[in-house]
């Protein structure tokens, strides 16, 4: 059923064909999927192609897994472009620097529009979210999910979903970067701070500070170096 493509990855093939047994099948949202083993048995592939192409589907939240009952198609929306980063994302080593530089873009613009649209119980929840990750820091504890969240509020705050979804996709092949990053000494205690700054541009509404200090951050956490 696979053709001989070069130019992919053969997971990203398994991402179309998947995509073509949805239709054949004529699966609806909310239908189970067949299981990892029934599609690798039509496709002819290994099972690990079909788990690599499953877990991009879940990661863009086409599908989600639902522990001993199956996976399941979810709603997508009319953004088909979030499905097509995806590949691109996924296609080599080289896309690795091309996501990190599309996570700066993406996350500058993002604090450009949440310093527009924030609202008061976003700020609240941020302020609630910078005082745990301190307490955590004091522990420590790495706080990994506390700054990925940090930045999550801030792309959900655009009120921009196509945004937010392409933001997603790529912190999420991002993790172990920002890991990494926060691992270096001291580096928690310095990005908790800047975290701060941005916040009190966020506060004040003002753009052009809080994309200042979100460039910071970005520049010194060596996500882009």
């Amino acid at each position: 059923m696979l053709d001989d493509t070069k130019n992919r990855k053969l997971y990203q093939e398994v991402l179309v064909q998947i995509n073509e047994i949805i239709k054949e099948d004529d699966l609806k949202v909310g239908d189970r999927l067949p299981s990892e083993r029934e599609l690798a048995e039509r496709l002819n592939v290994g099972r690990s192609s079909v788990r690599e192409a499953l877990r991009a589907l879940e990661l863009l939240g086409l599908i989600s897994t639902r522990h001993g009952e199956g996976t399941f198609i979810e709603e997508s929306t009319s953004h088909h472009l979030v499905e097509i980063l995806a590949f691109f994302i996924l296609r080599d080593q080289k896309s690795k620097k091309d996501l990190l530089e599309m996570r700066k873009i993406i996350e500058l613009d993002a604090v450009r529009l949440a310093a527009e649209r924030m609202k008061k119980e976003q700020i609240q929840k941020i302020e609630r979210l910078l005082d745990k990750t301190e307490q955590r820091i004091k522990s420590g504890l790495l706080p990994v999910q506390e700054d990925f969240l940090f930045h999550q509020y801030i792309a959900l705050a655009t009120n921009n979903y196509l945004l937010y979804r392409i933001w997603r996709s790529i912190i999420d092949f991002g993790r172990t970067i920002l890991k990494d990053s926060l691992e270096r000494h001291g580096r928690s205690e310095i990005s908790i701070q800047e975290h701060r700054y941005i916040l009190e541009a966020l506060k004040m509404k003002d753009r052009e500070e809080a994309e200042r200090r979100m460039k910071m951050h970005l520049e010194k956490s060596q996500f882009f170096a």
